[in-house]
């Protein structure tokens, strides 16, 4: 107890003795209850100071105190948007106040970004979050290398640290973890997939990094991907450039779960359309853990369908999750508002996959129509994972998917 009180008044000296220059009050509302969930939340920064981030703090005030919040800021063109996560508490009433003032923000630990040996790794200290293959990955010795890819998230991390993804299972050696190549597309009068590589009719390759972003808030990438058709010649054609966002925020303190967000724009590479022709999977995936079965996993759509008919259904958001390393995690997918043919058509697989119920999940807006992708146009699908240990409910699934679809709006007054 002693301990704590010290602690405490050392908590309240140091938020008194690290007060800069107000320079505006930063008012949010909740405009329902985030179910404990901690909600993303942003404002444009030009229009309310001119100071770099290294000279600004970022503070939560509260009835019994104030506390200094992680914020990172990054530029969307050439506005500069800064990011903080809005972290609900009861008796709030969903109302939340910071002020931004000038001064040295607090040292706080960094979600990193690590590079190293053809991966990017995400993580928080020493909690993996994700990894990003940039590398060309080979099949296992012994089978085709036609099934070789790079681009893809493999490990995802739940925050307990099990791994929740799969790459080159046996049973289909071109699943790779969390991917999004089409299956059937109209390319310069050929159909070509850029899904099942074996066909050797294209595949989807890492170009380079557009940028790497780490900060106190969120560590992240943006990756230039190309989709390549085989030419029936031998040579190769880029079909359609892919720049692909991944952001994950940190772990909050006691938290059991954090959030990751995908931004992924598309422009045809040349003057040809890309058109994607209605099939059943194709786009945004994943291949879960081999730990899940049809005894031990559960499927839960925003429409309540089940794994038993989620298949073909269409939804905002699906819960894949399951018993794990004696432990149980699971990830939320979400769907934006403003995706082509929202709310997606799913892919989900069959309750006796592989006879034993192996699990694949798929948002796959082009599963029921094409989607005519056109040159000098630019098409962008956004997507939003909740990773997370224990089990979520359909109420909280709702709370998050929300705060996705609609974000917080931050009023702002300057001060004078």
């Amino acid at each position: 107890m002693k301990q704590a009180l010290i602690f405490i008044a050392a908590f309240f000296v140091f938020a008194l003795c690290s007060c800069g220059k107000k320079i505006a009050t930063l008012d949010v509302e909740l405009a329902q209850d985030p179910q404990g969930i901690y909600v993303p939340a942003s404002v444009g920064l030009d229009g309310v100071t001119d100071l770099s981030p290294s000279s600004l703090q970022l503070m939560e005030i509260r009835d019994d105190g104030e506390m200094n919040v992680p914020f990172q800021v990054d530029k969307q063109g050439s506005t500069r948007i800064l990011h903080f996560l809005v972290n609900p508490e009861a008796g709030s009433g969903g109302k939340y106040v910071y002020e931004l003032r000038k001064g040295r923000p607090e040292k706080m630990e960094e979600v990193a970004a690590t590079d190293e040996d053809g991966t990017l790794t995400l993580h928080f200290g020493d909690q993996n979050l994700l990894r990003y293959y940039h590398k060309t990955l080979y099949p296992p010795e012994g089978v085709d290398t036609a099934y070789k890819r790079s681009g893809f998230i493999h490990p995802l991390w739940a925050p307990g640290g099990q791994v929740l993804t799969r790459i080159q299972p046996g049973d289909h050696y071109h699943h790779y973890g969390i991917w999004n190549p089409w299956t059937h597309v109209l390319f310069e009068g050929d159909t070509v997939d850029f899904w099942n590589l074996s066909s050797r009719q294209g595949t989807v390759r890492f170009a380079d990094f557009v940028s790497v972003d780490q900060g106190p808030l969120y560590a992240g990438f943006k990756a230039h991907q190309e989709h390549v058709v085989f030419e029936k010649d031998g040579s190769e054609k880029v079909a359609l450039d892919e720049v692909q966002g991944v952001r994950a925020f940190r772990l909050q303190e006691n938290e059991d779960f954090f959030i990751t967000d995908f931004d992924i724009g598309y422009t045809c590479a040349t003057d040809s359309p890309f058109h994607i022709l209605a099939y059943r999977y194709q786009g945004f995936g994943w291949r879960t853990t081999e730990a899940w079965n049809n005894q031990n996993s559960e499927v839960l759509t925003s429409e309540g369908n089940t794994r038993r008919d989620a298949d073909g259904s269409k939804a905002r958001w699906c819960i894949v999750q399951g018993s794990i390393d004696d432990n149980y995690a699971g990830v939320l997918m979400m769907s934006y508002p403003e995706n082509y043919n929202y709310p997606e058509p799913l892919r989900i697989w069959p309750e006796n996959q592989n006879g034993r119920g192996d699990m694949f999940a798929n948002f796959c807006p082009a599963k029921d129509r094409d989607w005519l992708m056109e040159p000098g146009k630019k098409y962008e699908l956004r997507y939003r994972l909740l990773v997370y240990n224990g089990k979520l409910t359909a109420d909280e699934a709702e709370a998050a998917w929300h705060y996705f679809a609609s974000p917080p709006k931050v009023a702002v007054s300057l001060v004078k």
